[in-house]
């Protein structure tokens, strides 16, 4: 039944291993940018607060699919930029994270902002009372109650995040579903291939789902 399971023709292991990257790199840089954002639309200067909103409801409203194309096709093949890749491969692998970057950091800035709004106001304005400014607040008293508060939204970003690394395969980033689509195409076995890489994804994101759930209970702000 799993004859075709020819590991020296299809690197299934490589291809998750891919599917793992993608997510681990655009994890960080989203969540960098996506704090930023959220900083940006509570900030009391209407020009961030301004430039935080549009690109925020912009990029959350844009397909990723036309993102993801848009780096490979406007940035690398129109503007030759190439995030410092000297291959198509890793080139499209860095242009990919990129725009996962883009469009996840939207729902990351939303997640943080709705922990941001949790904080009670009093405890800004006493910051503030003390001296402190607006960049110390949010960093030494606002954010850090946001991001306890937000565990459980941001793991649910993370698990979509992965399964949306499937996306990088409009480009031809060799990732999973880039894989599955190979295999479907060459062996008569269609149920069974997409089982497997379903089980992939269910392996990878199940255990994340349960441990960011089991932390956001243990570090959630009691009040």
């Amino acid at each position: 039944m799993f004859e075709f399971l020819d590991f020296e023709r299809y690197d299934l292991l490589g291809a998750f291993w891919t599917t793992v990257q993608l997510t681990f790199w655009s994890a960080i840089g989203s969540l960098i940018w996506g704090t930023v954002l959220a900083a940006m639309r509570v900030s009391p200067v209407p020009v961030m607060r301004a430039f935080g909103t549009v690109y925020v409801h912009l990029f959350r409203n844009i397909p990723l699919t036309l993102v993801i194309i848009a780096c490979a096709q406007g940035l690398y093949m129109a503007l030759r930029f190439s995030l410092g890749g000297d291959r198509p491969p890793d080139i499209y692998f860095r242009l990919a994270i990129l725009g996962f970057i883009v469009y996840t950091a939207t729902f990351v800035c939303e997640a943080l902002r709705s922990g941001i709004n949790t904080v009670p106001l009093g405890q800004a304005e006493a910051a503030r009372a003390l001296g402190l400014s607006f960049v110390q607040v949010l960093t030494l008293v606002v954010l850090p109650q946001a991001f306890r508060s937000v565990v459980a939204p941001l793991a649910n970003v993370l698990i979509a995040l992965t399964k949306n690394t499937t996306v990088a395969a409009a480009i031809g980033v060799t990732e999973a579903a880039l894989l599955m689509k190979e295999m479907i195409e060459n062996e008569a076995q269609l149920f069974l291939i997409a089982g497997i890489f379903a089980l992939g994804f269910i392996l990878l994101t199940l255990p994340t789902g349960l441990l960011l759930g089991w932390v956001s209970k243990r570090v959630a702000v009691k009040r």
